[in-house]
């Protein structure tokens, strides 16, 4: 297949290019959260033609910027996607972060379409940031400002990635897809992946997983605290005409999100994962006789053990992503005081909640029965609260320990 600029010119002037949508899911939950906006060429003799066999000429032809323009005003009129809370996520072409008229006319084709810029994502390689680094801070702090939220695109592909994190306001890390299709055979790859998941989550990133294609991968990258997913395994690239289906479509969880992987009595089989020591601390996590979980700082149950789980009368699955206050409504008013300095940095200890219902575990007793509940700020290597590890036991089986009174 032989391409020029000649057959660009001729498909502009056609109106051939379009946008495809990739699902991204979020992996705790397999919920769809919204889509990486692809451009596709419908040649009129060759069919669909993948990007990289055009952006290359479109580039070199000077036809970037119009390339961007005319996607972006296809995606902003989509129905689908402008009556809904779904987030996009679009690719810049190196050279784009360098020009400072790019914020504003990606805000006008927003506002022709009544689209929100605090739903857009622009993603980013580190080779945008290698030839005018100071200009391209300019642009995308205009991007920011703008309420677009910015993603490092490829992480680990570059040459000076851990420079290149501080150089710009990132909201997100983008796992390579081709790390991420090696991780279950390559050691080496299962490393590199766990290291760029770890450092997004020590600096406040969310991680997007790329080229997620197995069941294997997705449960492995759950499990390392990957935040979203995209690829083979939740769908192609499609047109605007299927975003309708792809939204009705049931949620996908990974195997170790499920309620029934969630209630087994056996152990997760962590074998693969990188570090034994991992191993050895979540056969700990469930084994002990106290209910755990770890909360976000917006509340979210990250991960939960079993007990816990049995004590809310709920499967694992039916935490993961859900605040606090949803799970555990009846006794979150006597809870919700000490996460809340947990996440001020002042740690809490024995203080006992008590249960009011006929039911079972921490969010309804038996008996108006009593737990002891602790909450511990977890710090990242900086120092800052990025959570509350939280642990409840029944006070029958603890020591007896006084109330703290609320400082």
């Amino acid at each position: 297949m032989f391409l020029d600029a000649i057959d660009v010119r001729r498909a502009f002037g056609e109106d051939e290019f379009f946008p495809f949508f990739q699902p991204l899911i979020e992996l705790r939950t397999g919920l769809l959260t919204g889509f990486e906006v692809l451009a596709r060429w419908n040649h009129a003799r060759l069919g669909s033609i993948a990007p990289d066999a055009f952006i290359p000429i479109v580039q070199k032809s000077g036809l970037i910027n119009t390339l961007t323009q005319r996607i972006l005003e296809k995606v902003f009129a989509a129905a689908p996607l402008v009556h809904s809370s779904l987030r996009l996520s679009i690719n810049l072409a190196p050279p784009q972060l360098l020009d400072f008229t790019l914020p504003a006319r990606i805000a006008a084709a927003a506002a022709r379409g009544n689209f929100p810029l605090t739903r857009l994502t622009i993603e980013i390689t580190e080779t945008a940031l290698m030839d005018d680094l100071p200009r391209a801070q300019e642009v995308a702090r205009d991007l920011k400002a703008r309420g677009c939220r910015l993603a490092l695109d490829d992480f680990g592909t570059g040459s000076s990635s851990l420079n290149n994190l501080h150089a710009l306001p990132f909201d997100e890390l983008k796992v390579d897809g081709s790390f991420v299709r090696m991780m279950t055979k390559s050691p080496e790859c299962r490393k590199i992946v766990s290291a760029v998941v770890g450092l997004g989550q020590g600096i406040g990133l969310n991680t997007v997983a790329e080229g997620v294609e197995t069941e294997e991968q997705a449960s492995l990258l759950n499990l390392l605290g990957c935040n979203l997913g995209q690829g083979w395994l939740y769908g192609k690239p499609a047109s605007a005409e299927e975003i309708p289906g792809m939204v009705a479509a049931p949620p996908r969880l990974c195997a170790t999100c499920l309620p029934a992987a969630a209630d087994a009595d056996a152990s997760i089989d962590l074998g693969h994962l990188p570090a034994r020591m991992l191993a050895q601390l979540v056969a700990i996590y469930d084994g002990l006789p106290a209910g755990l979980c770890f909360l976000d700082r917006d509340l979210r149950y990250v991960s939960v053990n079993r007990q816990l789980a049995r004590m809310n009368d709920r499967p694992i699955a039916a935490h993961l992503g859900m605040t606090a206050s949803e799970v555990v409504s009846r006794t979150w008013p006597q809870i919700e005081p000490y996460v809340r300095r947990a996440l001020e940095g002042h740690s809490a200890a024995g203080i006992e909640i008590r249960e009011s219902s006929n039911r079972h575990g921490l969010e309804s007793g038996e008996n108006g029965s009593k737990l002891l509940l602790s909450c511990q700020p977890a710090r990242n290597d900086a120092g800052e609260v990025v959570g509350v590890a939280v642990v409840v036991m029944d006070s029958a089986a603890a020591a007896p320990r006084n109330s703290l009174p609320l400082p």
